[in-house]
Formats: C-alpha cells, structure tokens, sequence
C-alpha cells in the first residue's frame, strides 16, 4: 500500500491541518464580546458554517472578491439568525474576526504527530487559498510552520484551487516533478480534483465521509498517512 518514489508532499492547510471550525468559533465569540452582541455563537455558527463555505466556493469560481466573501457570509449569517446589525458594524466584526481568527490555533488530531513523521523523508509544503496574510500567521501561531519548505497562496498566483496554475506553480518553486508528488486535502473539488488535474498523485482526507471515487487513496484521520508514506 505504501506509494513509492514520492518525494514532495503537499498538504491544504484549513481543515485539513489547521481546525478552522474550532478556531473560528472561538473567534467570533470573542468578537461577540468585544461589541457587546448578544447572540447565542452556537446558533449562529450553524447557519454561519455552510454559508461560508458556499461563499467560498464563490470565490474559489472567481465570482467574487475577497471584500464580498468577508462581507457577505456575516451579513447573511445575521439574516439567517433575525438578527439586524448594521452595515457598517458588520465591516468592523469582519475586521475584527480576521484579526483575532490567528490567537486561536487548534490543529487537528496527529498534525505535529504525522509532520513529525513525514518530514524525515518527504519535503513538505502547503497549497492554499486562503488570504495570504492569515495563513502565514496560522503557520507561525500553531508552531508548523518550519515542516514547510515552500507556502503557495492563491493570492500571490492569481488563481484559487482547483485551478490547475496553482498546482503547477506550486510544482515549479518547490523544484520538484509532478510525479514525485502528492496532494493532501479535505476538499474534493478543490484539492483532489484539482492536483489530479495536472497529474499529481492525490490522497483525499474525507472527514465527512463523503460519497466520491472509490478509486481515490482516501483517509478519515491524518494518522493515516502512514499507510501510504
């Protein structure tokens, strides 16, 4: 089972390494405190979670911008739970959620534990499309970011995963070869199918057991890397 002649693994940061949900939740409950909104967090983030993520997928598709996505997924979140805040406060709360966002810095389960492990035999890296000034600090906070030989952000390409560019970029300045790597990701859309796109080898870490090709080397825990590398 184990993949031979890898040399460069590439691994997706938010909710594949980084616990976004857990981080973000903590966030807006400081974020909460901060301007005084009485909102019960736990209710909010039900609605907030899969509206953000469709917002996402927006982005990802370039149809829209970033000032839209950190706009638009709170006010709609607001709406979805009755409440009314005003326009301009939510400018602030966006603001202030990506300033606080990075002061909480929960990895998943066996991150450092699997890092630790492959970074003896592999050179690792990141491919990401989150803003580029988050995700460096995300890296910094939570103590990972020396596993990591190169960081590839969407912003500094030009183009989001699953578009092949990135991929390829990512490809060129770690100075490796598409065939001596590997994708590690928890989105199917934009990790797997993406990296599979330019002819990487792909490992797809289905948390949500999601019904997808069964062809596809899939994990529910990154501890399970070990069986492939």
């Amino acid at each position: 089972m184990k993949i031979n002649n890898i040399t460069d693994v590439f691994f997706d940061l938010d909710h594949t390494l980084w616990d976004f949900d857990k981080n973000s939740g903590l966030a807006f409950e400081k974020i909460f405190n901060l301007n005084n909104i009485k909102i019960d967090t736990t209710q909010f983030l039900r609605y907030y979670e899969p509206i953000n993520l469709e917002y996402w997928k927006l982005y990802r598709e370039e149809k829209i911008d970033k000032a839209s996505l950190r706009f638009g997924r709170l006010n709609d979140a607001f709406l979805a739970v009755n409440q009314v805040i005003d326009k301009e406060l939510i400018y602030k709360l966006s603001e202030d959620y990506i300033t606080h966002l990075t002061t909480f810095n929960h990895l998943f389960d066996n991150t450092v534990d699997i890092l630790e492990y492959l970074s003896v035999k592999y050179n690792l890296h990141i491919i990401t499309n989150g803003f580029a000034e988050v995700q460096q600090q995300k890296l910094t906070q939570s103590k990972i970011a020396h596993y990591f030989k190169t960081v590839t952000n969407s912003e500094q390409v030009g183009v989001k995963k699953p578009n092949p560019k990135i991929f390829n970029y990512a490809i060129d300045i770690a100075k490796t070869h598409v065939k001596k790597s590997i994708m590690v990701g928890d989105n199917y859309e934009a990790d797997i199918l993406g990296a599979k796109s330019i002819g990487m080898d792909v490992i797809f870490l289905n948390i949500n057991e999601e019904n997808t090709d069964k062809s596809i080397k899939q994990i529910d825990n990154l501890i399970g890397l070990k069986n492939y590398l």
